[in-house]
């Protein structure tokens, strides 16, 4: 159940506040409504499936799949009459990590693992999640620790065999390698921290050291995304935010966002929520009133 809705916002109710991990063993008949948080959320089904839409895509879990929602995604779930399934919700914001910007780019919306398309860590991950489990109702001492460094035992799994990186981990990486993947580190914690600038392809390919050309290709094969569509999710994730506060004009959320028009905001925003932003922000003040 969720307990902390505010609008589609949803407040993860960690234990307590130095904590920022929670986790359930879920047998509950119940269908969550679209909502988000700043929190990842892993979900392992144990008995039956379960069904999530993230960002608008639909994910169908079978037992032992493992579904990772990156943080700031609207997403709804829909659980069987009957089953089981573990739910993990880590939140990273108090740990600096350079390649996190990356990885949730790779990882966006949400990630399925299955045992068939990723059988080297498939079975690995779910002993990690069942680990976790275990040490979060455990009540020794450095459990947190703990949890925490499994979990990032899982995305660390999860980075490397993803397909760039699998392929480089075949054999010892090149000096070629190395300085891209550092230079793509450095991009895309660049463009988290700019987004809301006047950003072009050209002036960041600049910035990289290649040409527009060469930098479109590499960012795409070290993203899995356009620069232009990475860039616009960062800019919408923060729209998002943004939009919670009723004192600020839609055109105003825009700006601030980092769109130079209006009708290329209303674009974009409904493109990747399904939703224009008035109606965002009259589905979260709904929310918040019933």
């Amino acid at each position: 159940m969720i307990k902390n809705l505010s609008g589609i916002y949803e407040t993860v109710d960690f234990p307590n506040s130095e904590t920022q991990i929670c986790l359930y063993h879920n047998q509950e008949y119940e269908n969550y409504p679209p909502h988000w948080h700043t929190s990842f959320e892993l979900i392992m089904p144990f008995v039956g499936g379960y069904r999530a839409v993230c960002s608008g895509k639909e994910y169908l879990l079978r037992e032992g799949d493992i579904l990772i929602i990156c943080p700031g995604v609207i997403h709804e779930l829909f659980a069987p009459k009957t089953g089981e399934r573990l739910i993990f919700q880590p939140a990273l914001s108090k740990v600096t990590i350079n390649e996190l910007n990356l990885l949730i780019s790779v990882l966006s919306p949400a990630y399925l693992i299955t045992p068939e398309e990723f059988p080297q860590i498939a079975e690995q991950i779910q002993h990690l999640l069942q680990s976790i489990e275990g040490e979060y109702f455990s009540g020794i001492s450095y459990a947190e620790a703990s949890i925490f460094s499994k979990f990032l035992e899982i995305l660390v799994l999860v980075g490397r065999n993803h397909r760039v990186f699998a392929r480089q981990n075949q054999e010892p990486a090149t000096t070629r390698q190395r300085e891209y993947v550092e230079k793509f580190l450095y991009i895309t914690n660049y463009i988290d921290q700019h987004f809301s600038e006047d950003l072009t392809l050209e002036e960041v390919a600049s910035m990289a050291g290649f040409s527009k050309y060469h930098f479109t290709r590499l960012f795409k094969m070290y993203t899995d995304s356009s620069f232009y569509k990475f860039l616009n999710q960062k800019r919408i994730d923060y729209a998002r935010q943004l939009l919670a506060d009723p004192r600020l004009t839609v055109l105003e959320v825009a700006t601030q966002a980092g769109f130079a028009s209006l009708s290329a905001f209303l674009r974009m925003f409904k493109q990747l929520n399904g939703c224009t932003p008035t109606e965002f922000r009259a589905m979260y003040r709904k929310r918040r009133t019933e």
